[in-house]
């Protein structure tokens, strides 16, 4: 297993972590049992976010002192990220201790800026940069981060120099823009945090996405709510995943399959003003045909479906989406591609 060090942070560990966006979906003692397996297992390095609902609970919940006493182990002996969506000081704070509180840390290793439109500076008129000056200096914080979406945002945040950490999608369905930003940021000694290594569950070969990411120095957070996905990624600290050509050949074939306009499921677009499931129904095409299961065809889904049909065309989700997508459009051609899925006219 790689070692990877997230730039100046002078964080070092295996190039392997634990993304905990999906673990507000399971029962706490599921939560707590895959993130102390992840550890025994060999991560280090553990994402979370104040919006992933209970997720910082249940890590709280995982890492308290009971558990450390019966590894034999500190807090300095693994490290936390969260973020924060705040866009003034004031909600910076609350949602600082609120985190912290959580967590039952008085430190994180890393805090992040959460999905900025834009790059907040010193001096800017917003006071967000200070605050996190401010934190770290209170030793709350010990090393300033951000994640974006917008490539143009995040091409920035590397050029401004402000930032210790850049989180960003990440995978082998990159663009040769998006190599350019990770070869960047190694360039200024910067950390790269890459997020959504399976294109929002997309992808489905780890092996494949191992490999791939195990070639640029990056510290993929492999977003994990199953017991079966902790034990793929924690395979490999036995066995190094490599770049065979039947793997390159792999993917090459599935990059033709789903480069361009896709839903990656990131779940920004929501709410939907009739509540359409956008993060699901944008990406059916994809999903049926990658996982198929008589599921995607139940009176349920045909019902969510549906709703596609109830489309407004408000534009709200639009704006929304990180990847620029044209919703409604996305929307309706899955929506025409499932009812020729249910015919029979299209076989899956």
């Amino acid at each position: 297993m790689n070692l990877y060090t997230l730039g100046k942070t002078g964080i070092t560990v295996p190039q392997n972590a634990f993304g905990a966006l999906p673990i507000q979906r399971v029962s706490q003692e599921t939560a707590v049992h895959l993130l102390r397996e992840a550890y025994k297992g060999g991560m280090r390095f553990f994402d979370t976010a104040r919006a992933y609902s209970d997720s910082e609970v249940k890590m709280g919940a995982a890492f308290n002192d009971e558990f450390r006493e019966s590894l034999g182990i500190t807090r300095e002996d693994y490290y936390i990220a969260s973020k924060t969506q705040a866009v003034t000081p004031d909600k910076f704070w609350e949602d600082l201790e609120t985190t912290l509180n959580n967590l039952k840390t008085d430190y994180l290793d890393i805090y992040q800026f959460h999905c900025v439109q834009k790059c907040f500076r010193p001096g800017d008129g917003t006071g967000m940069y200070e605050a996190m000056v401010e934190a770290k200096e209170q030793g709350k914080i010990k090393h300033i981060g951000i994640t974006a979406h917008l490539i143009g945002v995040a091409e920035e945040i590397v050029e401004s120099g402000l930032y210790e950490t850049l989180q960003f999608p990440f995978s082998y369905l990159a663009t040769e823009r998006e190599i350019r930003l990770v070869e960047a940021t190694a360039k200024v000694d910067m950390g790269f945090i890459a997020m959504k290594g399976l294109s929002g569950g997309l992808l489905t070969n780890s092996e494949a996405c191992m490999a791939y990411l195990s070639g640029y120095p990056v510290l993929p957070i492999w977003g994990i709510q199953r017991e079966e996905e902790l034990r793929q990624w924690l395979s490999f600290f036995e066995r190094d995943a490599e770049m065979t050509d039947e793997i390159r050949a792999f993917i090459e074939e599935d990059r033709k399959n789903l480069m361009g306009d896709f839903c990656r499921g990131c779940g920004y677009c929501a709410p939907c003003t009739v509540d359409i499931q956008i993060n699901n129904c944008a990406r059916m095409s994809q999903l049926i045909r990658r996982a198929p299961s008589e599921n995607f065809l139940s009176e349920e889904w045909q019902g969510l479906m549906g709703k596609i049909e109830e489309c407004i065309d408000c534009g709200v989700c639009k704006p929304r989406c990180p990847y620029g997508l044209d919703i409604p459009t996305l929307l309706r051609k899955n929506l025409a591609d499932y009812k020729e899925i249910l015919s029979g006219k299209v076989k899956i």
